[in-house]
């Protein structure tokens, strides 16, 4: 009777759980191998004088440092880069401190990562190239502009997470400690990215990549291609999570720098719909360096949706004009 139907009801219901979480189980299992396979593809750990450092290069010519941003690696570094090499340059795309194959030292300040980017250098034999930080990656570009200028060409600051005084405005509220909390612990947890990729990507747009969700909607399919691309290949995010710890802190800890000093052609980057708030930071770094050329967006977040083209052109310009100014 009805205790008979209930009872198989709830069979039924138990061996249908137990199907979807086996099955969700089988395919994180199997999106996450491959993701490790993926990011473990085209890079060499070299021997420096700072350690070991992962490394993928492509292409000839101008000597272009590729300097990744959060989330990132030599692979994050290559996929952005990749396009340069047809026009002529040479991308070193390297994994930072925590970040995949290179370990972190004890000391992995943006200072001591901008050092172990010139260890790379001499251990690559090349006496100069161009330094390209993208996001947390521009806080040990500008350092290794400071520190070593005689071995950086050219230094461009993509959506850069950089220091600004107090009284000029904001161009997005700071980033609360709460939300940095629970972005970090998103960003601990393989499971818990691919599954907010999965059922709530917009949202992983919005707070963990900074890019308002609808622009990325209105995109090109080509766009939305490569910012999808972009988010999925943050994982394996275990790989990465000594080096995301250290760049989730890095906005807090920023110092004001001697940017009146640095004598390098330097172009910055920037929109100004960015959930990081980078468009105020790179517009006042710019406006202290000598020279420097700042490009603004109204639209495109942090992964500069739309100005994909447009900024890879600016940057092959800079690198290639023989006084950038």
């Amino acid at each position: 009777g009805v205790m008979t139907r209930t009872r198989w009801l709830l069979w039924a219901a138990l061996i249908g759980a137990t199907a979807g979480i086996v099955a969700v189980r089988w395919q994180f299992g199997r999106d996450l191998a491959s993701a490790a396979a993926r990011a473990a593809q085209g890079s060499t750990v070299v021997t420096t004088r700072c350690g070991p450092i992962e490394v993928q290069q492509a292409g000839e010519g101008i000597p272009l440092l590729m300097i990744h941003g959060s989330g990132g690696g030599h692979d994050q570094g290559m996929d952005w880069a990749r396009p340069l090499t047809r026009e002529g340059i040479r991308v070193i795309a390297m994994s930072r401190f925590g970040y995949l194959r290179t370990p972190r030292p004890g000391d992995a300040t943006p200072e001591a990562q901008a050092d172990a980017h010139v260890c790379l250098l001499d251990a690559l034999g090349i006496s100069k190239a161009a330094a390209v930080g993208v996001s947390a990656g521009a806080a040990s570009a500008l350092q290794m502009a400071l520190r070593h200028p005689d071995r950086v060409s050219a230094l461009v600051l993509v959506v850069p997470i950089a220091w600004k005084p107090g009284s000029v405005a904001d161009s997005m509220p700071p980033v609360s400690d709460q939300k940095d909390e629970w972005l970090l612990r998103l960003l601990g947890s393989d499971f818990l990215y691919w599954a907010g990729l999965r059922v709530a990507r917009d949202q992983v747009f919005r707070h963990v990549l900074a890019t308002p969700p609808d622009l990325i909607h209105a995109a090109s399919e080509r766009e939305q291609a490569r910012v999808n691309t972009l988010a999925e290949r943050v994982l394996p995010v275990s790989r990465r999570a000594l080096g995301l710890r250290d760049d989730t802190r890095l906005g807090k800890g920023l110092r004001p720098v001697a940017l009146e000093t640095i004598r390098v052609p330097t172009l910055t980057i920037s929109a100004r719909d960015d959930g990081f708030g980078t468009y105020a930071g790179a517009e006042y770094t710019a406006s202290r360096i000598p020279g420097a050329r700042f490009i603004g967006y109204e639209h495109g977040g942090h992964l500069l949706v739309s100005h994909d083209e447009a900024v890879r052109d600016a940057i092959v310009g800079w690198l290639r004009s023989p006084n950038p100014r």
